[in-house]
């Protein structure tokens, strides 16, 4: 498969850096700023660039990987659907869960495989997390603490409404979709934080509630720094995800003997491979060699799922808002 790369920052130096590792052929790298395009060729060896996403559309690429800012994932995503590209898109894969629905939608309409770029969930310690709490191995899990709180430069796009839909999307993602991971999706929400006067969401807490009193706490900031692990516990122990947590490569399991649950964890240490994209983009390549149109571990329905969730978030943190004001 030939790929196209739309966006030359941080994470598609790293994308592009392990693609190396599943044999795909970069043929094209798109950026607004044809310097930067031009720039990124040369270093990762791209024979074309271009600032002309149109050209890309209209070129021999079979996939597009967009890493842009937050908020025009939803509208390259769409025009790459609609030229007959596979996609591949960084989270937050879009803004509101109608923009979700309605890219699946025009994806089987154009029999285009599409997928956010949630690399969590391809993570190799994040795989034997599940495993391990389906083999029981903590019992019958009951709750779930996580959190992304991160404070970002004051000059990069996420402080911009016109390119970052704010922590939430960017951060909270990730707590979210351990918890439907663990335990679908929720029966109930409870959500604070705090709002910036134009609307964008700055740090946010929230409650999700599930079936038989199980229940999951996350919170999210951009201008907070907060202890970044994640643990899920059970009736007879817990495992804690290292931070940080959505990349980590270890897993701290708490179970078995009150030794080993109090005093003397079992610690499981996994390589990572290159820069952490690897698991995910080989499972991308994958799924488009076997002509999947949407992958198992992160489907449609799970990534409608979660984003339905962190709309009803973001509605009470509006809400909320305005009764303030």
């Amino acid at each position: 498969m030939k790929w196209g790369i739309v966006g030359t920052g941080k994470i598609s130096r790293s994308v592009v850096a392990d693609l190396g590792s599943v044999r795909a052929d970069v043929v094209l790298v798109h950026s607004r700023v044809m310097k930067n395009a031009e720039r990124f060729a040369e270093e990762f060896g791209v024979g074309r660039f271009t600032d002309s996403y149109e050209e890309v559309l209209a070129s021999k690429v079979d996939i597009i990987y967009i890493a842009t800012p937050f908020a025009t994932h939803y509208e390259l995503t769409r025009q790459a659907i609609l030229a007959g590209k596979h996609v591949l898109v960084e989270k937050p894969m879009a803004t509101c869960a109608e923009e979700v629905e309605e890219l699946f939608r025009l994806a089987e309409m154009h029999n285009v495989f599409l997928m956010e770029g949630m690399w969590m969930k391809f993570n190799p310690a994040f795989r034997l997390l599940l495993r391990e709490v389906v083999a029981g191995r903590i019992g019958e899990p009951r709750s779930l603490r996580s959190s992304f709180c991160m404070p970002m430069p004051e000059e990069g796009s996420r402080w911009n409404l016109h390119g970052s839909p704010g922590a939430l999307l960017d951060q909270g993602i990730y707590p979210v979709t351990l918890a439907h991971c663990l335990f679908g999706a929720p029966n109930s929400v409870y959500a604070v934080g705090r709002l910036r006067g134009d609307g964008l969401d700055l740090a946010e807490h929230f409650t999700l509630e599930f079936d038989a009193g199980r229940f999951a706490t996350g919170s999210s900031s951009m201008i907070d720094l907060g202890e970044a692990s994640a643990a899920v516990s059970g009736t007879t122990g817990w495992i804690v995800l290292p931070a940080m947590f959505w990349a980590t490569t270890s897993l701290e399991i708490h179970a078995g003997t009150w030794e080993r649950i109090m005093h003397n964890p079992e610690r499981v240490d996994i390589e990572r491979e290159g820069y952490g994209y690897v698991p995910m983009l080989r499972e991308v390549a994958k799924a488009l060699d076997a002509g999947w149109r949407e992958h198992p571990v992160h489907t449609a329905e799970h990534t409608l799922a979660v984003f339905r969730t962190l709309d009803e978030i973001r509605r009470q943190l509006v809400a909320a808002d305005g009764q303030q004001r």
